[in-house]
């Protein structure tokens, strides 16, 4: 698994396509936090807190992780380049996982520049200093396992398409319904006793928790068994290909 990790690593950053992706990331979120007029803005709200960035940055991460998971299965399908891993002693746990940390690795490497609004806002407050940590340190935890999240959804979206548009496409999709489809669905109150159940499905009210400050077990655990089952079906669909 190590040998497939170092190798993605080397293939994103060699490309320049992992620099692309954090600056993208930093670049966007920048101008909404602190240039562009709108309700996002630290500036504007006039409180010295991220939270507008850890709502924020989901929505970005929903588009830009994908965008990175579309080409690890699907490119090498379409290039046949598949065949020769499976010619290799390696497990295709091995392969999937491998791809599966080194997309996480870089998408948790997205939110390094970021520490860059944290001193800004540190320095801004009254009295210098005047920020949550107990939140902000729980919300950049939750973003962290939120990131494994969309990754093992990406890499599960990759191992069904030889397509890497495809790839993409379907992989932002399944990180849109696990993160804001199913807590609008059960905002509907369709099911009555059950909504609450169902809201317990989505990424959105166990990342929700995180932002409080609250690092629960129960809302790790939901995040690891998702990347289990996401990586299991995805490991399953490429083992019909060999």
């Amino acid at each position: 698994m190590f040998a497939i990790f170092k190798k993605e690593l080397w293939s994103y950053f060699g490309n320049w396509s992992a620099w692309v992706i954090i600056s993208a990331f930093s670049f966007v979120s920048a101008l909404f936090l602190f240039f562009f007029e709108n309700s996002f803005n630290i500036l504007d709200i006039g409180s010295a807190s991220l939270q507008s960035f850890f709502v924020l940055a989901p929505w970005l991460l929903m588009f830009i992780i994908p965008a990175l998971t579309m080409r690890s299965l699907a490119e090498e399908q379409q290039s046949g380049t598949l065949l020769w891993l499976f010619s290799q002693p390696l497990k295709i746990s091995d392969i999937i996982n491998g791809k599966f940390f080194s997309v996480w690795m870089i998408g948790v490497l997205c939110l390094i520049p970021s520490l860059i609004y944290f001193y800004t806002v540190y320095n801004l407050g009254i009295p210098e200093g005047n920020i949550d940590m107990g939140m902000t340190f729980g919300s950049y935890f939750g973003l962290i396992v939120l990131i494994g999240g969309f990754s093992a959804l990406g890499i599960l979206a990759s191992s069904f398409s030889s397509n890497q548009i495809m790839a993409y496409l379907l992989g932002v999709l399944l990180c849109f319904v696990m993160y804001f489809g199913i807590e609008q669905l059960a905002s509907y109150k369709l099911l009555g006793g059950a909504d609450f159940i169902l809201q317990n499905f989505g990424f959105y009210q166990h990342f929700m928790s995180f932002t409080r400050g609250l690092i629960d077990t129960r809302d790790l655990f939901y995040f690891v068994l998702v990347m289990i089952i996401c990586l299991k079906i995805a490991q399953f669909s490429v083992s019909k290909k060999k």
